[in-house]
């Protein structure tokens, strides 16, 4: 059957890729625009997939479903002709506040909808809890395989052919800029607070991605003290790309995300593919894989076990008010941040 070439149609390569009787996917079934996950959802609006973080009640906060459910959504729209571009946001008041750490807590471990396929392996947060009891023996490799496995979903937005934006509001901070430093582009509020401050006690990047964003100097003043950056500053630092207003974010973005969705998908994945090249020649998976190392044995060190007593004892809110009043941010945010 004769088909009409796109060369002969004006501006034909701004064509959705599934247009066309010569497109490879003309006549095939087109997969759900919406899916929702345990603790984020899935959207596809045109040309755009919207990943957004769903536990606004707990900032957000990561657990051990949200590493695979990210990179199952990452796939999702890597795989899906329609999309040409990902964002990643956080629905509530902020972007991601860390990792949820009653994790740690093995009375406070509820196994939800019964046994799940990852119990009785490093990945069951009773393992986890038990393997971070101060007065047990710790398992560098079961932390390690349950931390690089976060990475791993994590990572998925660097690793995506496709670009990923992610959309910062609120807070990104601990765990949250392990995903977010993945993104290909970081558009935040001006407002935002996005820092490391474990490094203050208790924790080191896992994902190892600072120095690969920030370089040397900058990521050492960043984690040497564990302060914050706000949005604005995190522009001025070359660690994202535009910083807006709060109420102007939403559109900003849009209109970014426009932009990049009007470029053809091979384009934009040839383009992708060969700014990594750069990028992984760096050495981005040794950094994860010494950082992740490094991030166990800071739980692990007599100063981790006395925050970790402390926090069990006083509560959370109370450990990490003393790790940051003497830095001067344990109530303010602004105060953290560098000049």
């Amino acid at each position: 059957m004769d088909t009409e070439h796109s060369g002969t149609r004006p501006a034909a390569w701004r064509d959705d890729a599934t247009a066309g009787d010569d497109s490879p996917y003309a006549g095939r079934p087109i997969v759900g625009d919406e899916h929702r996950y345990r603790t984020l959802t899935y959207e596809v609006t045109g040309r755009i997939a919207r990943i957004t973080f769903d536990r606004p009640e707990h900032g957000n906060a990561i657990t051990m479903d949200t590493p695979g459910e990210l990179a199952h959504a990452v796939e999702r729209a890597d795989l899906d002709p329609r999309v040409h571009v990902m964002v990643v946001s956080g629905r509530g008041k902020g972007f991601c506040g860390g990792y949820d750490l009653s994790v740690l807590d093995e009375g406070g471990v509820v196994a939800e909808g019964g046994a799940r396929p990852d119990t009785g392996t490093p990945l069951d947060p009773m393992v986890q809890a038990r393997n971070h009891n101060p007065r047990g023996t710790w398992d560098p490799m079961v932390d390690y395989q349950m931390m690089s496995r976060c990475n791993r979903g994590f990572a998925s937005l660097l690793y995506a052919n496709k670009p990923t934006v992610a959309k910062l509001h609120g807070f990104a901070v601990a765990g949250g800029t392990d995903i977010a430093l993945f993104a290909d582009q970081i558009v935040c509020a001006d407002d935002t607070k996005i820092g490391y401050p474990p490094t203050r006690v208790w924790g080191i990047p896992a994902a190892g991605m600072w120095a690969h964003r920030l370089g040397d100097q900058r990521a050492k003043r960043l984690l040497f003290t564990g302060d914050c950056l706000t949005g604005r500053q995190a522009v001025e630092w070359g660690l994202a790309v535009e910083s807006w207003p709060a109420d102007e974010l939403d559109d900003r973005t849009e209109a970014l995300l426009h932009r990049i969705s009007q470029v053809p998908i091979n384009q934009l994945v040839m383009a992708k593919l060969a700014l990594n090249s750069a990028l992984l020649a760096q050495g981005v998976a040794n950094s994860a894989m010494i950082s992740t190392v490094f991030d166990g044995i800071s739980r692990h060190t007599r100063e981790g076990y006395a925050f970790q007593t402390r926090a069990a004892t006083a509560g959370f809110r109370e450990a990490v008010r003393e790790r940051d009043e003497p830095f001067g941010d344990g109530k303010s945010p602004a105060k953290s941040t560098p000049g």
